[in-house]
């Protein structure tokens, strides 16, 4: 199909203060309507350059060609496909030397370790995913009737739409991609509004190691037109598989709209990730593990640890080595050069820093305590937040249920191991937890009692490779598996065909 208004130019945005284009059919283009939405710094609130917005016209051309190159994708050989990520892996590798930095940082707050995390994880990811190209398999079933040979294939299904999130925006956005694409599917991508730069990285990678024109769609949308796009292109007859990763309240809209036509989806929701503290736990890894859990990325991750639940019996032990460790944590404006080296900086928006003090506030008219952290929004936006440590919270709380999303422990007592796992399954979300024990034995028998999709032993909570099958088990941490063998069944689809001798007979 042609570009929409003949807009089409070859040429990839090289400044950050340049337009963010749409990316449709191998080609950088402006969107049908000429409409954009400005993308702006969250820490100082200044415009860093203006996206095109794309509207159902730029989605109706993405998915016609996207369903149009599926055609060649889909038959590509293994090998060819293997080296395109490959080499995509190394290249993304080799922008963090050049301009990956100054966008992630301008447009997500990421502080230089979060940078580094982000990009060569997700080469990791490519790499990984690479690999799985050829265990992409069948079976061959025996068959009753005679002369006759079953097979069951393993196909790719056609056009996915994936739609990855601003918090890990280079690692979410491969995960959302990497796997429709390496079984042979395309994909129509719709970055979040508050990072297309940061997602476009992978974008260009992909492009520039030589992934056909029309295989991957970068469709960025402006806030007011995001409800009625992404509802045309989950409901559109062409669009196969849905993806989505971020919060619990978008993703039953998204469900609702798979649903009533019938499509499947696979969705990684919010996490309320609870870290058991068992009486024998060796506390100062323990304390160690869960800082790290909570606090990195601000706490803006969905594995985040949020919810610490330590046996009674060591409670005051853990609560002294916490503070003495979580006062050690630096944190601050990042484009401060004095503070250039700091662990933590602002969160992604004023409003989520607000949100963050209120569900603090309200804990502590409730009778929880707050051991460290001020409650104060600090920085030009106000989206600053010290490291938080509730105490004495509980269920009735909704700091005890809800996501904050933000750099918050909430810690609670438990009577013994089973006290312990009815508080940690007491939540909606069920997306990973931890369990931190000296004996692993009793520690793998909590674990294997704990409602989440990932337990991990003495570690944190926020851990996933590459080949692991990541996703909640239910409920408002959403269904379905990314990663690994899991993630080619989440994006193909079996097919039965029954090979006959010639000359057979049939009779009623």
């Amino acid at each position: 199909m042609a570009m929409p208004n003949g807009t089409a130019t070859q040429a990839s945005p090289t400044s950050l203060s340049d337009e963010q284009l749409l990316f449709i059919d191998g080609e950088y283009t402006k969107s049908s309507k000429g409409s954009t939405f400005p993308v702006k710094n969250p820490m100082t609130g200044e415009q860093l350059y203006q996206s095109a917005a794309a509207g159902k016209a730029d989605y109706e051309i993405a998915i016609q060609n996207a369903h149009e190159a599926f055609k060649s994708w889909s038959s590509t050989p293994p090998s060819a496909r293997r080296l395109i990520f490959l080499k995509a892996a190394d290249i993304l590798e080799s922008y963090l030397k050049q301009d990956a930095p100054e966008i992630l940082s301008a447009e997500v707050s990421a502080v230089p370790s979060w940078v580094k995390v982000n990009v060569l994880a997700t080469a990791g990811i490519l790499r990984e995913t690479a690999g799985l190209v050829t265990h992409i398999k069948g079976e061959i079933v025996p068959a009753d009737r005679p002369g006759t040979t079953i097979m069951v294939l393993r196909e790719a299904v056609g056009v996915v739409f994936a739609m990855s999130p601003w918090n890990a925006p280079v690692n979410l956005t491969a995960r959302a991609i990497a796997t429709p694409l390496i079984c042979g599917n395309t994909v129509i991508l719709k970055p979040s509004e508050f990072s297309p730069k940061s997602q476009h990285l992978v974008v260009r990678a992909l492009r520039v190691a030589g992934l056909p024109k029309g295989c991957l769609n970068f469709l960025p949308t402006s806030p007011a037109d995001a409800p009625a796009t992404t509802e045309f292109a989950i409901k559109h007859p062409l669009v196969r598989r849905v993806n989505f990763t971020g919060s619990s309240r978008v993703g039953r809209i998204i469900a609702g709209h798979a649903a009533s036509v019938l499509k499947q989806c696979v969705l990684e929701l919010g996490g309320k990730a609870p870290a058991l503290v068992l009486r024998d736990a060796t506390i100062p890894d323990a304390v160690d593990a869960i800082v790290f859990g909570a606090l990195s990325n601000s706490g803006q991750i969905c594995m985040s640890t949020e919810r610490v639940i330590v046996d009674q019996a060591i409670k005051d032990e853990f609560i002294s080595y916490l503070l003495e460790r979580v006062a050690k944590v630096r944190y601050g404006n990042l484009l401060d050069p004095a503070m250039a080296d700091v662990s933590m900086s602002g969160l992604f928006c004023a409003a989520s820093t607000e949100r963050v003090i209120e569900l603090c506030r309200d804990a502590i008219s409730q009778g929880a305590k707050l051991l460290a952290g001020d409650l104060e929004a600090r920085g030009p936006q106000g989206t600053i937040l010290s490291p938080i440590v509730l105490d004495g919270v509980t269920r009735d709380m909704a700091v005890f249920r809800d996501e904050t999303f933000g750099p918050v422990m909430c810690l609670c007592a438990a009577d013994g191991d089973d006290h312990a796992v009815a508080v940690a399954n007491d939540s909606e979300y069920s997306l990973c937890a931890s369990v931190f024990s000296a004996d692993v034995m009793r520690a793998l028998a909590v674990a294997r009692r704990v409602r989440a999709g990932s337990c991990h032993v003495n570690g944190p909570t926020v851990y996933i490779e590459a080949t692991l099958p990541n996703g909640g088990t239910g409920g408002a941490s959403g269904y379905g598996r990314f990663g690994g063998i899991a993630g080619v069944e989440e994006f193909t689809e079996r097919k039965i065909v029954s090979l006959a001798e010639p000359g057979m007979t049939y009779s009623f």
